[in-house]
């Protein structure tokens, strides 16, 4: 019985989710309203679709993994997953703080509605080069980031229910791509917003229910140090988290200004002014949200431990938070639907960021790569056609990635988003702060920084010591170098590009259009 009910919850959510899809579908008159919503956003779906939209299945599978695995078997420490959550608290406020309003006034002056688009209109490249590369690092890096949701949810149902890993596989990732096809950014952020509650609640039912397993709140946080004694330090015991090493952990917050599905929700709220409102419910939410999913993985192990599960040949720190959805379930009928609730949460969790993924993958797709260099003179509605094709497209491309069931989330999206950070990071900071950068420096950039993700991955880190750190941040060091010295040994930018700088830059200031500033000026 427990089951069943299990199941008619996930399935009610994943039929909600596709009827919205459905519903705002109706609204897709324009590209403009498909791949950006028009620019209509409030502040609280705003905030929300992008810390939903962000928060991928690595907040209630993969960071409470490696919270978990740092008891049983990892480095016998807290230092990971607390310095990685740090690190991700910081940059998501930072992104907020210093990111969001400049982006969405400069996007809008310059009538740009992708992050390629962007790149390519703030610098005034006119044979698009750099909007041809950008657009393909974002379907590169967003194949085996949408990738680990899939893996995601074939892991959640095998893990339950016994169904062969791969069929849920697809059927998970054809849902996301439904009410992603039909509805476009608004059905991603609308749903975004819905799925951001159903997170929540989960996380917080989870929570109570490892401190009742454990009869309290002082000896479900006592458990892992009677295991690994010190746990709770923020190094490991053999002393391996250096000042270096905490840093490069701690450099995950530098890739929030590089992932194109949150920069576009910033590009995408009606009104600047409602920004800062944006950005304390985002940043709250994330404090919290992510706190949260940490202290599950530690307090799950005193469910994991009393349930018997580590005995399980088959255990896996990643789907602690499964292991307890399904011990929920069975303790009567009513329970079987909070445990539903549950899974529901952390199919939330995927699909929240899948469809965004798509959505950015899409649109650099159709908008930058064929309607620019192949079919110059498409219709907006042909436009969208082949937006649609490629959502399908990059679906098909993120099951062959997932294809592997014992890969590693974490790991997975780390590689994705180290590769975000570091390829458009330093080059949102110039864009939005540094006059003199050019499209020189730009290509310089994004080549230099997407290209020494995967040298550090599988080269230079392999060598261990100073050298075994996080990917990100000497790629994004090296990518910002090579913007600046590229920018100032090669030309000035032309002439209007400087002008759309200063003009955004009055905008900035005053709050006003431009407009509104000329007519002041003439007057």
């Amino acid at each position: 019985m427990s089951i069943i009910l299990e199941v008619l919850t996930i399935a009610v959510y994943m039929l909600s989710m596709i009827a919205i899809g459905a519903h705002v579908s109706k609204k897709n008159k324009s590209t403009d309203v498909y791949y950006l919503g028009g620019r209509q956003l409030g502040p609280m779906v705003t905030a929300m679709s992008a810390e939903a939209s962000d928060m991928s299945s690595w907040l209630l599978m993969g960071l409470p993994g490696v919270a978990l695995f740092g008891i049983i078997g990892g480095n016998g420490s807290f230092a990971e997953a607390f310095w990685t959550a740090a690190g991700l608290v910081a940059g998501t406020y930072l992104n907020w703080l210093i990111v969001a309003k400049p982006l969405r006034i400069y996007s809008e002056h310059i009538e740009a509605n992708t992050i390629p688009d962007f790149f390519s209109n703030r610098f005034g490249e006119k044979k698009g080069v750099l909007l041809f590369i950008s657009a393909v690092i974002i379907v590169i890096f967003f194949v085996p980031y949408t990738a680990s949701g899939f893996a995601s949810v074939g892991k959640l149902f095998n893990t339950l229910f016994g169904v062969n890993y791969h069929t849920v596989m697809i059927v998970g990732a054809l849902v996301i791509a439904c009410y992603t096809i039909m509805g476009g950014f608004l059905a991603s952020s609308f749903t975004d917003f819905v799925q951001s509650i159903i997170m929540s609640i989960a996380l917080i039912v989870v929570l109570w229910f490892c401190v009742h397993t454990a009869g309290s709140w002082g000896a479900a946080v006592n458990a892992p140090d009677s295991v690994v004694p010190g746990y709770f330090r923020l190094n490991a015991p053999d002393g391996s988290y250096t000042p270096l090493r905490i840093v490069s952990n701690f450099a995950w917050g530098l890739g929030y200004f590089g992932m194109p599905h949150i920069l576009l929700r910033f590009m995408a709220i009606a009104d600047d002014k409602k920004i800062k409102t944006s950005r304390r419910i985002a940043s709250s939410w994330v404090v919290i949200s992510m706190g949260i999913a940490v202290m599950i993985g530690v307090l799950g192990y005193t469910v994991a431990a009393k349930q018997g599960l580590l005995n399980r040949s088959d255990f896996d720190a990643e789907r602690i938070i499964v292991y307890i959805a399904d011990t929920i379930s069975r303790i009567n009928p009513l329970a079987a639907i909070v445990g539903g609730l549950i899974l529901s949460g952390i199919l939330a969790s995927t699909m929240s960021t899948a469809s965004g993924q798509m959505l950015a993958a899409a649109s650099s797709v159709s908008e930058n790569i064929i309607r620019r260099f192949i079919v110059k003179n498409m219709e907006h509605k042909k436009s969208i056609t082949i937006a649609r094709l490629t959502v399908l497209g990059i679906t098909i491309l993120g099951l062959i990635f997932a294809w592997n069931p014992n890969s590693s989330i974490f790991r997975i999206v780390s590689f994705a988003w180290a590769g975000f950070g570091a390829s458009f990071g330093p080059l949102m900071l110039c864009a939005l702060f540094w006059r003199r950068t050019n499209v020189y420096g730009a290509v310089a950039g994004v080549l230099s920084g997407g290209a020494m993700i995967f040298i550090w991955k599988f080269g230079i880190s392999t060598l261990g010591g100073v050298f075994g750190i996080y990917e990100l941040l000497p790629s994004f060091l090296i990518s910002l170098l090579c913007i600046v010295v590229v920018s100032l040994l090669t030309p000035a930018p032309a002439e209007q590009v400087l002008r759309d700088f200063d003009e955004v830059k009055a905008m900035k200031k005053t709050g006003k259009d431009i407009s509104e500033l000329t007519d002041q000026k003439t007057a």
